[in-house]
């Protein structure tokens, strides 16, 4: 037997042990019924590799008659101080983005999806689903892990009305309108440098095996940013949750991808789902290693931006200026935070700009 089939049993046993995972989960939170992608015995996991993404769907804009493909924003979120301040931040940019792009915007709704399992005083303030938690201890510590079980509850319970998804993260800000990038039955993605597939190849091929091609199938990417088909999501949601599942429980994938494992498990899923995505660098920028906002969509502010007074980035060492999300996890930031220096990048001073401007604008801030 080659070495494509000696790898098929191991991937056949983790990905059954998932499936097992999967369908106590849905038992235990009806009316959820679908199981893992293919066909439906669980001792043959046969996952159709061809998936073809929604073409001239969306809605008319009222001005041309031109045709437009709306795609829904999705953000997943805990009830944390963390997470809700920076989605009240992100949303108030997301409206005020949305309606300065007029007609002919491919920009639609907006969904948190809140993965606590019950309402919050926010509900009023932003468009929430609330999606149920793992059950304990099933996430290991391991929080993201939600991350792909409340986008499938939220799929399967709701009437999305476009036809394409933007995954998007609390910690993201929207510059501009956002267009439609995905196209010709590809999703649209931002490459992750930290992403390399072919680095961890061996541990890739149980959830990869060689039948399915090469390696280098499976894009650089994570879950987000990432505009995909809403019927292509609904196909990959489950497997990437019952991959993510299975690596986190695999002690040599959870040591090779730690904190990004959920964004390899994604990129794994939508490629054994046959489902490319086109990469754009220019989809977003994080500073402070990006000094520019030029042309981007999205500022992602996942990195503490650390400067002594100068404007010289002391990154490794707390700065006598800062700002750094982590600073706000039991309490939000304050409105009107100090700007930075002179001579620090511009990138860093429009998210500290736009941070101010939606502090100053979102209703009783702080509370």
């Amino acid at each position: 037997m080659g070495c494509g089939g000696t790898l098929f049993y191991p991937l056949l046993i983790t990905l059954s042990v998932a499936l097992i995972t999967y369908n106590i989960i849905i038992s235990a939170n009806a009316p959820l019924k679908q199981g893992f992608p293919g066909r439906s015995s669980s001792s043959d996991i046969s996952i159709d590799p061809v998936i073809e993404l929604p073409r001239g769907g969306g809605s008319r804009n009222r001005n041309n008659g031109k045709r437009t493909r709306l795609f829904h924003t999705a953000v997943t979120a805990s009830d944390s101080v963390y997470n809700t301040w920076q989605c009240r931040v992100m949303y108030y940019w997301f409206k005020k983005v949305q309606a300065s792009a007029g007609p002919g915007s491919e920009m639609g709704g907006f969904t948190r999806i809140l993965h606590s399992g019950k309402p919050d005083q926010y509900m009023d303030e932003i468009p929430t689903f609330v999606a149920q938690p793992l059950p304990s201890g099933m996430d290991q510590g391991y929080v993201v892990l939600n991350r792909p079980w409340a986008f499938v509850q939220w799929l399967q319970q709701t009437d999305i009305k476009e036809d394409y998804i933007l995954m998007s993260e609390p910690d993201h800000i929207i510059v501009k309108p956002i267009p439609n990038l995905a196209k010709d039955g590809l999703g649209a993605a931002f490459p992750f440098f930290y992403i390399e597939p072919k680095k961890y190849e061996k541990v890739l091929r149980k959830y990869y095996p060689e039948e399915r091609g090469p390696v280098t199938n499976i894009d650089p990417i994570g879950n987000s940013p990432v505009i995909v088909g809403k019927d292509a999501l609904k196909k990959i949601a489950p497997t990437w949750m019952n991959v993510s599942l299975a690596m986190k429980k695999d002690p040599e994938a959870d040591k090779a991808f730690g904190w990004v494992l959920e964004m390899y498990a994604y990129a794994v899923s939508s490629a054994l789902h046959g489902v490319s995505n086109i990469l754009h660098k220019d989809f977003m920028i994080q500073p402070p290693w990006d000094i520019e906002v030029g042309d981007k969509y999205i500022i992602h502010y996942t990195y503490g931006c650390d400067y002594d007074m100068k404007g010289k980035l002391t990154y490794g060492k707390i700065g006598q200026w800062r700002f750094d999300k982590r600073s706000y996890d039991s309490s939000p930031p304050p409105r009107n935070l100090t700007m930075p220096p002179p001579g620090v990048s511009q990138s860093v001073v429009t998210l500290v700009k736009m941070i101010n401007e939606a502090t100053a604008n979102i209703p009783n801030w702080g509370s």
